[in-house]
């Protein structure tokens, strides 16, 4: 409850995030948010040459607005986790 119209990010199924204000839930843990914005997680490899023998490969993971959503109701079979926004 202490939640309810504070901003939050939603993990969802289908690897994107949902960021907006929450505004209901219920026992099924299906939630209402305002203002959301649709956020679609994008990894990119980076390679860096250590010396002549050595690289060290890392993966950067970088998030992108893929669309404002206004208004929205999430159904709780598709969410993995709640968490406030940062």
């Amino acid at each position: 409850n202490k939640a309810r119209n504070k901003r939050v990010v939603v993990d969802l199924k289908n690897q994107k995030q949902v960021i907006g204000t929450l505004i209901s839930f219920d026992i099924h843990i299906n939630t209402v948010l305002d203002n959301a914005e649709e956020y679609e997680a994008r990894t990119t490899k980076v390679v860096k040459q250590v010396d002549d023998k050595t690289r060290e490969e890392t993966t950067q993971t970088e998030l992108h607005l893929k669309k404002k959503l206004g208004t929205v109701f999430l159904r709780g079979d598709t969410i993995i986790s709640i968490s406030p926004e940062k």
